[in-house]
C-alpha cells in the first residue's frame, strides 16, 4: 500500500510519496509532511457523489433506500486541499459535515461490469461532503449551492494505492471530538458497485472522484469548528483536517 499527495515545493505542484512522516518527490527532495503546503491529491474534472447509502444513516434519518442509488455532483470548484480553510458564508447557520472515502477513478471508464470495476479504481482518499444548508429546500432538486458551494469538498491528504474497501472504520472529529464512526461495512452499494452503477451512462477518467457517502451523525454547524476525518490505520492516510472561516463572499447572501 503506498500513499501519494500533492504539494507546493519550491513554488510547483509536485507529486510526493509518503515515506513515515516525511514526503519524498520523485527526485529525492524530502520535506516534513506536517510542514508541507497540500494541494488536493487528485485533479478532478467531475466530483458525483451517492445520497443514502450508509444504513446506519438511513437508520438515523428512519428512511427507506431507494432500490438503486441516488447521485449528485459537487463542481470542481468546491475542492479544497487538506488544511485549508472551508469558507462559511455569513449569515450561514447549518454549515453540515459528512467525513467519507472518495473513489478515485484511474483510468477511462465506461460500460464496466461490477466485477472488473476495481481495475478502473487508482486509489482512494479523504473527503468531506460539507453541505450549506440553508439552501435544503430552495435547492432542493440539485442540491447545487447545498454542496456544490465553493470550498464545500475538501479532500485529502493522500491518495492510497492497494488499499482493500472491506471492513475500514471511517471516523470524523469535531474539534478533537469523535463526531461520527462507522464502518464500510454498513454501505449497501459498495465502492465497486457504485463506480459500474455511474459507468453505465457516464464517461469517467483519471483523477474522477466520487464520495461514498456518509455515516450516521452527519450534523449542521451553527459554529465555525476545526473538523478532521479519517479511516481506520490500515488505510495509511491518517486524517485530512480544515479550519472554517466565516466570511461574506462578494455578492453572496444567504437571508
Amino acid at each position: 500500500m503506498t500513499e501519494y499527495r500533492r504539494i507546493l515545493l519550491d513554488g510547483a505542484a509536485v507529486e510526493v510519496r509518503r515515506d513515515g512522516d516525511d514526503l519524498v518527490a520523485g527526485d529525492g527532495r524530502r520535506v516534513s509532511a506536517a510542514g508541507a503546503v497540500h494541494l488536493p491529491p487528485v485533479t478532478p474534472t467531475k466530483i458525483i457523489a451517492v445520497h443514502l447509502n450508509h444504513l446506519s444513516r438511513v437508520a438515523e434519518f428512519g428512511a427507506k433506500l431507494p432500490p438503486a442509488p441516488t447521485y449528485f455532483t459537487k463542481p470542481v470548484s468546491a475542492l479544497v486541499a487538506h488544511g485549508g480553510a472551508v469558507v462559511r458564508p455569513a449569515n450561514c447557520r447549518y454549515l453540515n459535515y459528512e467525513g467519507e472515502v472518495a473513489i478515485v477513478i484511474g483510468r477511462t471508464c465506461r460500460g464496466v461490469p461490477e466485477a472488473q470495476a476495481g481495475e478502473y479504481i487508482a486509489g482512494y482518499t479523504i473527503a468531506n461532503d460539507f453541505g450549506l444548508h440553508d439552501f435544503r429546500d430552495t435547492d432542493a432538486g440539485s442540491m447545487l449551492r447545498v454542496k456544490g458551494s465553493d470550498t464545500m469538498a475538501p479532500l485529502g491528504p493522500g491518495l492510497v494505492t492497494g488499499w482493500d474497501f472491506h471492513g475500514k472504520r471511517l471516523r470524523t472529529y469535531v474539534n478533537g471530538r469523535l463526531a461520527q464512526d462507522g464502518s464500510t461495512d454498513e454501505m449497501k452499494w459498495d465502492m465497486h458497485y457504485l463506480v459500474a452503477d455511474i459507468a453505465r451512462t457516464i464517461t469517467l477518467g483519471p483523477g474522477r472522484s466520487r464520495p461514498s457517502s456518509a455515516r450516521s451523525r452527519a450534523r449542521a454547524r451553527r459554529s465555525s469548528p476545526r473538523l478532521s476525518a479519517g479511516t481506520g490505520s490500515s488505510a495509511g492516510s491518517g486524517r485530512r483536517s480544515a479550519p472554517h472561516r466565516s466570511r461574506q463572499p462578494p455578492g453572496h447572501h444567504i437571508p
